[in-house]
């Protein structure tokens, strides 16, 4: 298998939700009305658990690595979820990248329809995960790209990026890619994992990008920005583009809304690093709300391991103690059973498990 391996993915064509928030309705079309979700306010009761904070600085530094390495240990294992500080990657550079993600999204309709999904693939303006014409849709708009490795990128999406979008993104997915890196050798050492293992697996991989527009809603208690959902990859690195929160995170049962730290990225663990850790790390499920006031703009940075790589747990984490959770499988058969689904729970996952 050479390095022309690709993920077969596609997804129907459906309305941009931005262009449908502009006519102000009143109502929203019952497409998107979701009497199925758990209602997105939760109790205001002050006693909502806040997800850690893992200062990545410390994690460099010999002399003050261990008690934060334990810190990290613990947040994987009973969040799944953490907010990064301190992360070394240039505010100017994030600052840029989100004022070129805000502009990608108010292009003029014309334009952006050269960057729209076309029909069997989910790369491009549209929405992921709908396989049926009957199925309910997200209050949401993505745009989604595959960054690396660059013999994987679409010749009609990244290289005709917007300049200065284009270059800044560059520089962008190449530092959260050695950032990923970093993280998941920490976390192969918080495990006590042979760090090769890790390495062999992630260092060639797969990253892509998934920029979400959450217009305001006229009723955002009926609908739903993103599924409820885990993430199908081995880390996701967010970052909040403007002052405006949505996320919620699930935990013990509640959905914990998350407010991002300044400058934080937040970081969360895939099924990938689930099914490669053998349960001892938890990817949790998460989804996005909307509200009526203002639109909500993030960035998701996915990064999974090589596509001609094969994914199970690690050896060194099985034993006639703890037999193996999950099945082997080759990574792009695992992707392209991913994206045949609707996106629901957990049950990509669920599918993988002995």
């Amino acid at each position: 298998m050479g390095p022309t391996l690709t993920i077969d993915a596609s997804s129907l064509l459906v309305p941009s939700v931005q262009e449908l928030a502009k006519q102000k309705l009143t109502e929203v079309p019952p497409q998107y009305v979701r009497p199925d979700q758990d209602p997105p306010n939760i109790s205001n009761s002050n006693s909502l658990p806040e997800l850690p904070v893992i200062d990545f600085s410390k994690l460099c530094s010999q002399d003050l690595k261990g008690p934060e390495l334990d810190k990290l240990h613990c947040a994987c294992q009973e969040w799944g979820f953490f907010q990064l500080i301190n992360h070394g990657v240039e505010a100017l550079l994030v600052e840029n990248v989100k004022m070129g993600i805000q502009e990608l999204f108010n292009l003029p309709k014309e334009e952006k329809s050269k960057f729209w999904q076309t029909p069997g693939d989910i790369e491009g303006f549209g929405q992921v995960f709908v396989v049926s014409e009957e199925q309910k849709l997200d209050w949401g708009d993505m745009f989604y790209v595959v960054t690396l490795p660059p013999s994987l990128r679409k010749p009609h999406l990244f290289p005709n990026l917007p300049l200065p979008f284009r270059d800044n993104l560059e520089v962008y997915s190449a530092k959260l890619r050695k950032l990923a890196l970093n993280i998941l050798n920490l976390l192969a050492e918080a495990l006590q994992m042979d760090p090769k293992y890790m390495k062999e697996l992630f260092e060639e991989g797969w990253q892509g990008m998934r920029m979400s527009y959450y217009p305001p809603c006229p009723q955002p208690e009926l609908v739903i920005g993103l599924n409820p959902h885990s993430d199908a990859v081995g880390l996701a690195i967010l970052l909040q583009v403007n002052e405006m929160d949505g996320l919620q995170v699930k935990k013990d049962g509640m959905w914990v809304p998350v407010s991002p730290l300044p400058n934080a990225f937040i970081v969360n663990i895939g099924d990938i690093l689930e099914i490669l850790t053998n349960g001892i790390y938890r990817s949790i499920e998460h989804r996005a709300t909307v509200n009526s006031e203002k639109e909500r703009i993030s960035i998701a940075t996915f990064y999974s391991p090589k596509l001609d790589g094969e994914i199970g747990p690690a050896p060194s984490l099985v034993s006639a103690e703890k037999p193996a959770l999950f099945r082997r499988i080759g990574i792009a058969d695992y992707f392209k059973g991913y994206f045949s689904r609707e996106l629901n729970g957990k049950s990509n996952l669920d599918n993988m498990r002995i």
